[in-house]
């Protein structure tokens, strides 16, 4: 999104999701990354949205919402949620919408003022989608010609359209062509900068929102890093870190000696368990600061500390003051954040409590790092201060932070596009299909419903009707019997370079041809550690090649 339209993150609201005419949801039912979607699909839908699902399972919650907080969804009568569902199979997305770009620049069915005014690459786009084979988009897609184009004739009568997508698209070696294949049809269409309408990749918890704003990122800006040194009276490293993966090839190699995580499950989590295992047993140092503990914290360095802190729901005084903290969400609305139970222990400190203190004494003798560490601890609104001075979009933060306030997108707000040329760019993505050899199958990781992140809270799925149980894997009938397995047949996952997920239930399931599904974080043992998405890095969980052996 940054190389296309000049930001890394979407471009809607929630406002604009209840407002749009046509909303294609790629990948994972959308509710599991954000707990108010469904219903602003339903209203959306009400109101007359079509809505498209692109997704190798059918899920009950895009089929027909029950919403639980009115009658007739607690009835069971709900919303019918989607208008046509495509079955694609695992990693066919970016043929896909090559195909429907396709389509639209054939039949005319393009914003030309809209491109000519703000976007770059048309000419580059139309000759590479002309040479484009259909029967290369209906065997990476697994849909007919017809179903494809029935997608492209919604997108082309459409005025107000929105595409969401989530982990479905991110953990594939080519997520990020295909994500700019995605911003193509949407830039085609003139669907940028207009109400109702926009890119919309969906995320989890607030929490993980610090990369659009925060700084929370292995490779800032040089802009970046002037602001925050102007605003913070010191200087800024300027060597580049390590990602996640990066991060545990350093602990495996040797380079890495101290692993400090706030909150999370590293060791579930992350690809490549017994890897990443070997790995965090190898530091010299690995420190936990968490609300609970998890089976990361069992995962221990040569030391290894474990520093419970307050949760979000704590009420947490400091300075003789109640703090607040703020998240912002998937939709980049920032509200603030306040504990109300009573802590566990009067005895934990709070997360930003932690930070301040250790900074406070591995900093103590540095002259030139002017930070009231202190008083940052005992004051959160002093931080608020500073994150004001540093980011763009935070101005009057500790004014606003009490009623809310959504942050400025130039995209969205102006149509301005912060890309080195100041126009949108249309991108030109080659089709790359995975190879998948001869009575293997492609298999992607999933969370079920009673799940959040990698903490499981029960053993049902109602999204696909799974219950009593997670070591699961979803294979359409016709591959288990091509195998010779029976549903509900105890079978091991074989992946690459003989990693091993033991002791799975085959489920028959409606899902394409070649294509299985398991949940994580059990299956995240089979996820190579150096598979990871080109230009991103992000592993590639959602294309694992994999082999039932029958035990």
């Amino acid at each position: 999104l940054t190389e296309t339209i000049g930001i890394g993150k979407g471009s809607v609201t929630l406002d604009d999701v209840e407002t749009a005419d046509l909303l294609v949801i790629v990948g994972q039912n959308p509710g599991t990354n954000h707990p108010r979607m469904l219903s602003a699909l339903e209203t959306a839908k009400k109101r007359g949205a079509k809505i498209v699902s692109v997704n190798p399972l059918r899920e009950a919650g895009l089929s027909r919402f029950d919403n639980p907080q009115k009658v007739l969804g607690m009835l069971g009568r709900g919303t019918q949620l989607s208008n046509l569902h495509l079955p694609i199979r695992i990693n066919g997305d970016l043929a896909l919408f090559s195909a429907v770009n396709r389509l639209l620049i054939d039949n005319g069915a393009i914003d030309l003022g809209f491109i000519a005014g703000h976007c770059d690459g048309l000419e580059e786009l139309t000759a590479h989608l002309a040479e484009l084979s259909w029967p290369d988009v209906v065997a990476a897609t697994g849909l007919t010609r017809e179903d494809v184009e029935a997608f492209a004739s919604l997108v082309a009568g459409s005025q107000r359209t929105i595409i969401c997508w989530a982990m479905g698209l991110t953990q594939h070696r080519n997520s990020v062509a295909t994500i700019r294949e995605v911003v193509n049809t949407l830039l085609l269409r003139g669907m940028i900068g207009k109400p109702g309408a926009g890119v919309c990749p969906v995320r989890g918890h607030s929490n993980v929102q610090g990369d659009r704003t925060m700084g929370i990122y292995e490779r800032p800006t040089e802009h970046f890093l002037d602001r925050m040194e102007s605003a913070l009276g010191f200087p800024m490293p300027r060597e580049h870190g390590v990602d996640v993966v990066g991060a545990i090839r350093g602990m495996r190699d040797g380079h890495i000696k101290v692993l400090m995580a706030m909150g999370g499950n590293f060791l579930s989590a992350t690809p490549d368990t017994a890897v990443t295992d070997a790995a965090l047993r190898s530091c010299r140092l690995t420190v936990h600061v968490a609300t609970k503990p998890n089976r990361s914290h069992l995962t221990c360095g040569r030391e290894a500390l474990l520093l419970p802190t307050l949760g979000r729901t704590d009420r947490d005084v400091r300075g003789g003051a109640e703090q607040a903290v703020t998240v912002e969400d998937s939709m980049s609305a920032v509200h603030a954040s306040r504990g109300r139970l009573e802590p566990p222990s009067p005895l934990l400190r709070s997360e930003v409590a932690i930070v301040c203190e250790l900074a406070q004494r591995v900093l103590a003798e540095r002259d030139d790092v002017p930070v009231p560490w202190a008083a940052w601890a005992d004051d959160y609104n002093l931080i608020r201060d500073a994150i004001a001075r540093a980011i763009p979009g935070f101005e009057n933060f500790n004014e606003r932070r009490d009623a809310g306030f959504v942050l400025p997108h130039p995209p969205r707000d102006a149509r301005r596009f912060a890309t080195p040329s100041g126009r949108a760019q249309l991108s030109v993505n080659h089709l790359d299909v995975v190879a998948v050899p001869e009575g293997h199958l492609l298999l992607q990781t999933i969370r079920s419903h009673d799940q959040y992140n990698t903490t499981i809270y029960g053993l049902n799925d109602r999204y696909r009707g799974i219950k009593a149980g997670r070591r699961v894997v979803l294979v359409h009938p016709d591959d288990l019997a091509a195998q010779g397995l029976a549903d509900g047949a105890i079978v091991d996952l074989v992946g690459e370079g003989g990693r091993r997920a033991p002791r799975f239930r085959t489920v028959a399931y409606e899902t394409p041809r070649g294509c299985a599904a398991a949940y994580f974080p059990e299956a995240n043992v089979l996820v190579p550690l150096d598979s990871v998405a080109e230009g991103s890095g992000t592993p590639t969980s959602k294309s694992i090649i994999v082999r039932l052996e029958g035990v």
